[in-house]
């Protein structure tokens, strides 16, 4: 009899890096696929995923609305209550005998409480990884939360162990986003016109562009409009063309996009085209074929060191993520970060692909894991050197 495999895909950088792994369980055998939805994903305001994952062929099974508008502290906790009470019904309806979840964002910490208490499996995507922002404590309580452990690195594995997990349930498959890039062709260009969602100059790709994309820091709810400004005023004084997409749903998101919606209608000639969302194919083709990309997004250091590219990593979102050569790091002041964009751009010819995050075979290596669990739900501390 097939499992039930069950994800969970709250935003765009979540399904980005699901895709692969979603690909290989639909065609498998082994396994009957449910996708649920909620979170950013459903919301219009941060981009179409729901069309983008039809369009890829899966089939949604179920979603729901859990975000409470305001996008602050508050709000965020109170989206964390509603995703458990409807994730609640949800697994009980679906009946998984497995689910999945991927990274540190609140939504998955809902995810671990749900599936921990109704029993059913709960496998970690992303474990073990090192950020000193609220994620990192999202990141490990999950992580105790679940039976299974894939994560990315060398290093991430020694965290999970040292946390007390079974040596046995714990691997290293590396970043399945690295398998998405193996099958992308760089040499298509990206057709913007098909984002309806897009406002602003439009950027001509084939002339020098860079991409932005800052996150909220939730551990800091107020520094969040002193670093949109501060990365703002660089863009401005660099002129370049600019693709600038929209912040995602935590904490400090409201102070962001206000900042940046009042900017974008007192500064028409600016060269920069804002985006709510781009299917991730897409998004990886822009960050490859850009001049760099700055921002505080975990893509810079995953993804864009298998890219060779660039990323200027703006204040402490990801501050002890283990990190290539392509990162440049900048403090939240203008000067600075405009110093760093000049630098990561300089160099964009001169770096060379890490595989500090995987070779591009992940999915593989969690599909044959996933063939050969066992569905055994008890955990047992393990202390170290015992």
């Amino acid at each position: 009899m097939k499992k039930k495999i069950l994800f969970v895909i709250y935003n765009r950088s979540n399904y980005g890096r699901l895709k692969p792994i979603l690909e290989k369980v639909k065609k498998s055998k082994d396994f009957d696929l449910q996708i649920i939805l909620t979170s950013s994903s459903v919301l219009y305001k941060y981009g179409d995923l729901a069309d983008i994952i039809k369009k890829d062929g899966f089939k949604i099974n179920y979603a729901f609305y859990s975000h409470v508008e305001g996008e602050n502290n508050i709000t965020m906790t109170k989206s964390v209550s509603i995703i458990i009470n409807e994730l609640t019904t949800a697994f009980k309806l679906l009946k998984p005998n497995i689910v999945v979840t991927i990274g540190d964002r609140y939504e998955t910490m809902a995810t671990g409480i749900c599936a921990s208490f109704l029993n059913i499996f709960l496998i970690h995507i992303q474990g073990g990884e090192l950020t000193s922002s609220i994620d990192e404590k999202d990141r490990h309580s999950i992580t105790k939360l679940s039976n299974l452990h894939l994560v990315c690195t060398n290093q991430s594995k020694n965290v999970v162990l040292q946390m007390g997990e079974n040596r046995k349930n714990v691997f290293n498959v590396g970043c399945t986003s690295i398998d998405l890039i193996k099958k992308i062709n760089f040499k298509s260009n990206v057709n913007l016109s098909k984002y309806k969602y897009g406002v602003g100059n439009k950027v001509d790709l084939k002339k020098k562009y860079i991409v932005v994309l800052v996150h909220p820091n939730t551990l800091n709810y107020k520094k969040n409009l002193e670093l949109v400004a501060n990365t703002f005023e660089s863009i401005k004084k660099i002129n370049m063309q600019t693709i600038w997409i929209w912040p995602n749903i935590d904490a400090g998101s409201d102070l962001m996009s206000k900042f940046l919606r009042a900017k974008r209608e007192k500064n028409l000639n600016l060269k920069i085209n804002f985006y709510k969302n781009f299917e991730p194919e897409d998004y990886l083709k822009l960050i490859f074929n850009s001049e760099c990309l700055i921002g505080n997004t975990s893509s810079g250091i995953r993804e864009c060191s298998y890219l060779a590219i660039p990323f200027v990593n703006i204040g402490d979102r990801q501050s002890d993520r283990e990190k290539a050569k392509n990162v440049f790091s900048s403090k939240i002041d203008k000067k600075l970060i405009e110093k760093n964009i000049l630098l990561a751009i300089k160099s964009k010819n001169k770096l060379k692909r890490s595989k500090i995050y995987g070779d591009g075979n992940s999915s593989e290596k969690i599909f044959q894991i996933l063939k050969k669990i066992k569905l055994d739900i008890t955990k047992k501390f393990v202390i170290l050197n015992r």
